[in-house]
């Protein structure tokens, strides 16, 4: 039995003076309201109400006993409401990350937009391209990129993400295109953040070890060194979209382009997600659509048109 049984029964019957009308006021019945006041008088050792056939009246200690459980209605009241209200309405803190790049561009102003329109709301963003641990580190929510390893977090799909490999066309004139995977072993591959480049080959996914005098774990680092016809890169589509589309860049192995990966909104298990994280997260769906097609359709390339992001869904 819960210490709370009886309170609401006891303070209706204090306030409408009667069993019946107290009764009608919480929508049960008369002897309902009448067994659960009993019952707390029973566990307080105390009598709380005089009880005659034409009217109830409280005792001293009842008269004690009802301010203070007003208060304490009250408080509960209001503290079930504003929790209520949070499920509702997106306030209070949100703590989220993202990666830099991928944040600066397409993320962060989203989430900008969605704080304008949620005054109540507070939100701290931290930009890195380390994996930080949501649970240990108090984050909300997290935008990652490409395959999500097993664990204890959700994750919803927000939009599809492809992979190029590309070389600057300086560079290809001076040492050729590769035409098949075993080729890349002859070419100077500028290395950004993983190990490993993913393609396709017969229908398997095929891992390559990149090579090279080049490396920075920054894509936009990479990007500018492919520019300048350093070497080989694979990078994500929102880096290399323009320069391809502007001729500064070459797709290449289109063939063996890997299967996309995605763009994925992760946070930790919970049975209900709050109103600021599922709201936002539909926002993202929506915003990350809308830019892609805002893009021109398509991204050129030396020898085809290979596809954009141009209708990338949102999930």
């Amino acid at each position: 039995m819960s210490r709370w049984d009886g309170l609401d029964e006891f303070v209706a019957v204090a306030e409408c003076g009667s069993f019946l009308r107290a009764a009608e006021r919480l929508r049960l019945s008369s002897s309902q309201v009448s067994r659960q006041v009993a019952r707390l008088e029973e566990r307080l050792q105390t009598r709380l109400l005089y009880r005659t056939t034409r009217r109830v009246s409280l005792t001293e200690a009842g008269q004690t006993f009802l301010s203070r459980c007003q208060r304490l209605i009250e408080e509960r009241d209001e503290a079930i409401n504003a929790l209520g209200e949070l499920q509702s309405v997106p306030s209070g803190l949100l703590r989220m990350t993202c990666a830099v790049t991928y944040g600066e561009r397409f993320i962060v102003p989203l989430v900008n937009q969605f704080m304008a329109q949620h005054p109540k709301l507070r939100v701290e963003i931290e930009l890195t391209n380390r994996t930080l641990d949501l649970v240990q580190e108090g984050f909300d929510l997290a935008i990652r990129l490409g395959r999500l390893n097993d664990s204890s977090l959700v994750a919803t799909r927000l939009a599809p993400r492809a992979m190029y490999l590309c070389a600057a066309p300086a560079y290809l004139e001076r040492y050729g295109r590769p035409h098949s995977l075993s080729e890349l072993t002859r070419h100077n591959c500028l290395v950004g953040t993983g190990d490993t480049w993913l393609f396709e080959q017969d229908g398997r996914e095929h891992p390559f070890k990149p090579q090279g005098n080049w490396r920075c774990n920054s894509g936009e680092a990479v990007l500018d060194a492919a520019l300048r016809g350093f070497g080989l890169c694979q990078l994500p589509d929102y880096y290399v979209r323009a320069p391809l589309r502007r001729g500064e860049l070459v797709s290449l192995l289109e063939a063996n382009q890997p299967p996309h990966s995605a763009v994925w909104a992760v946070y930790p298990q919970r049975r209900l997600l709050s109103a600021k994280v599922r709201l936002l997260i539909d926002v993202l769906k929506s915003g990350l659509r809308q830019d892609a097609e805002r893009s021109p359709e398509g991204i050129l390339t030396a020898s085809s048109a290979a596809p954009a992001t141009a209708d990338l869904p949102g999930g």
